[in-house]
């Protein structure tokens, strides 16, 4: 089922997708993707959600690891396209263009876990968890690609919120 939802993300990338300016978003794709890479890294042994493949391309898509790198180079990079390059310059059509990402990035991560059982939750994560989580993303998302040094010190404090309100223990990271 994976597949699937990278097929649509490829989809709309093509169609979509700011193909013309990729060089401009390479480094907030590359910021996208090292954040979740620390995330896989260092929560190893405590993680707060995992996926799984429950449908089709089980043999591929053996475990989180590899679901997870699979989402990093496929999904991420395409919804940078997307997202940066059709990015409206009214406020207001900026508001609504984040929540129309943080809805459908929560949406399909609601679908995966209710319906789809392609991911799980752990150690206190749930889906409200994941909505603040995408509203912070895509709001970082949007500061990286204007000024970087800013999205990475909001992320490192974003980090220790996180961590301290989870209570995730130090002996945990890998």
């Amino acid at each position: 089922m994976h597949f699937v939802f990278i097929a649509l993300f490829l989809f709309a990338g093509i169609k979509w997708g700011d193909w013309r300016r990729w060089r401009d978003y390479y480094p907030t794709i590359l910021f996208f993707i090292i954040g979740d890479l620390l995330y896989s890294c260092l929560l190893y042994n405590h993680q707060l959600w995992a996926f799984q493949e429950t449908f089709f391309g089980m043999s591929i898509l053996r475990n989180d690891t590899i679901i997870s790198l699979i989402i990093m180079f496929t999904r991420y990079p395409l919804t940078i396209l997307i997202y940066l390059g059709r990015f409206p310059q009214t406020r207001v059509k900026q508001a609504f263009w984040m929540f129309f990402w943080i809805i459908c990035y929560s949406l399909i991560e609601y679908l995966n876990l209710k319906y789809l059982n392609l991911i799980n939750h752990y150690n206190g994560w749930n889906i409200w968890w994941s909505v603040l989580f995408n509203i912070a993303m895509f709001s970082i998302l949007r500061i990286h690609y204007k000024k970087p040094l800013l999205a990475w010190g909001v992320s490192i404090v974003w980090i220790l919120i996180l961590w301290n309100v989870l209570n995730i223990p130090i002996e945990k990271i890998k």
